[in-house]
């Protein structure tokens, strides 16, 4: 993991950031480290910054796990980038599991927040939890080589959704003073982390699927 941690560093070293783009073509060839698609501009914002993250997260990945990625089909990479898409927080060396521990810190903030009336902290942490870090190396290094397929990712987008999309929406009551409707959507974010954790989680911590 150190290793890791050293090539990570060595290629994020004064990276500016991530910017949001949209999903496009070329996002999905960026995915898989393929920069040579044609009949699509480059000039989305922050496309560049993003296709050196995602070079920089597939250079760390063992040989089977790039092989399983590239053989993912169209429509999975197209969802896969769109979730990236909606963060633009990127760690040199924070784990999946690290990151896991931060997003129930942002869960615990947002009951606080409810639980005493408080819709500044209840709507910033909620932000934060959908806008989570991006783990090194990415996502996928740390579902198993089993799960990276068609079948099994396509239920990501809905657990994306339940969790993200669900804190996005109670930030947005919160903001309005409705913590009535805030409250009202713990329930479902929490039913998606449970499902999620039922799919893909096996033994928490670090990977052994990057180099």
């Amino acid at each position: 993991m150190i290793h890791q941690r050293r090539k990570a560093k060595k290629f994020f070293e004064g990276f500016s950031g991530i910017q949001k783009i949209r999903s496009s073509s070329i996002a999905v060839a960026m995915l898989i480290g393929l920069s040579s698609a044609t009949n699509v501009s480059a000039a989305d914002p922050g496309m560049e910054e993003l296709k050196k993250v995602l070079e920089g997260q597939i250079e760390l990945m063992k040989p089977e796990l790039q092989e399983k990625v590239k053989g993912l089909s169209v429509d999975t990479k197209m969802s896969l980038m769109a979730i990236l898409a909606m963060h633009n927080r990127y760690s040199q060396t924070v784990t999946m599991r690290q990151v896991m521990t931060e997003v129930l810190s942002d869960f615990q903030s947002i009951l606080a927040g409810i639980m005493t009336d408080n819709p500044e902290q209840t709507a910033d942490s909620a932000r934060r939890l959908a806008n989570h870090r991006i783990p090194v190396g990415g996502l996928l290094p740390y579902l198993g080589l089993e799960n990276i397929s068609d079948e099994r990712l396509a239920v990501l987008d809905g657990f994306n959704t339940s969790v993200e999309g669900n804190a996005l929406k109670l930030a947005a009551a919160a903001e309005a003073g409705d913590m009535a409707t805030a409250a009202s959507l713990v329930g479902p974010i929490s039913s998606g982390c449970v499902a999620c954790h039922g799919v893909f989680r096996t033994q928490p911590g670090v990977s052994d699927l990057l180099r």
